[in-house]
């Protein structure tokens, strides 16, 4: 079963949000509700969902690679 939300955690300054992820497109950019730090994802991930959430995006989670946007 695909987990469709994920905790992204801002690496500045720690806030922990909870989010729904896309089941049809990456999310590049996410601007921090606390610190307005804009993410992107770090080298080697598709998405700010695999760099800095604590569950993989939907099509990780699926076995189906980095997503296509």
């Amino acid at each position: 079963m695909i987990e469709l939300n994920s905790t992204i955690t801002c690496p500045e300054c720690a806030t922990q949000t909870k989010e729904e992820m896309p089941t049809d497109s990456c999310l590049f950019f996410y601007e921090c509700p606390e610190c307005k730090t804009r993410l992107k994802p770090l080298a080697g991930d598709c998405c700010v969902f695999c760099s800095y959430g604590d569950v993989k995006c939907p099509p990780i989670q699926q076995g189906d690679g980095c997503c296509v946007a």
